[in-house]
């Protein structure tokens, strides 16, 4: 990967002997394989059976989970946030594992409609939850520093599976919870 960031380099026309860049293309490798680190990653080793007995069957929500990620079409970040929230049946979800759940495919060359989905399965399939809903807010680096460079633009995706999808008061308390009107008519 150093090699083909060289090559990068100098094909934008600047020279690897300046100062500055001397060490630049090992730093650039070291840093996009820390930004794509999610693909030697998997469910079973992330949540690592962190899941508990419970008796609620009341909504779980995790609100405002940071969200760094590489936008597969042009390889520049898009950055946000992510509310999860599921229905128990039995089990929870150790807290911090929802959120390595959310880093774990993030931190792959991605599109936030499929990142949004991914991870709304994932909990469901690792919970067995009866619903699940997942937002994601991100402003892309794509849609801000080159194209039509619109700096207020934000993105939001939803994922609504089971309960959220076929049940309107589910759906909307769930929204209420995040206190997002905007997404309430979907």
């Amino acid at each position: 990967m150093e090699q083909h960031w060289e090559k990068i380099i100098e094909a934008v026309g600047e020279d690897l002997r300046r100062p500055g860049l001397q060490d630049t293309p090992k730093r650039a490798s070291e840093a996009f394989k820390f930004l794509t680190h999610g693909y030697h990653q998997d469910l079973k080793t992330v949540t690592n059976d962190a899941l508990f007995p419970s008796d609620s069957s009341e909504m779980v929500l995790v609100q405002d989970i940071e969200l760094y990620s590489l936008y597969e079409h042009h390889l520049l970040p898009f950055v946000g946030r992510c509310h999860v929230a599921y229905l128990p049946q039995g089990k929870v979800l150790d807290l911090s594992k929802v959120a390595r759940i959310v880093d774990m495919f993030a931190r792959r060359l991605q599109i936030q409609e499929q990142l949004t989905l991914q991870i709304a399965e994932s909990i469901r399939e690792v919970t067995g939850a009866e619903g699940v809903g997942v937002i994601i807010e991100a402003e892309h680096m794509c849609m801000m520093m080159r194209g039509v460079e619109k700096q207020n633009s934000v993105t939001k995706t939803s994922a609504m599976l089971g309960s959220f999808r076929e049940d309107a008061k589910t759906r909307e308390e769930f929204l209420s919870l995040l206190n997002l009107p905007a997404l309430r008519g979907r």
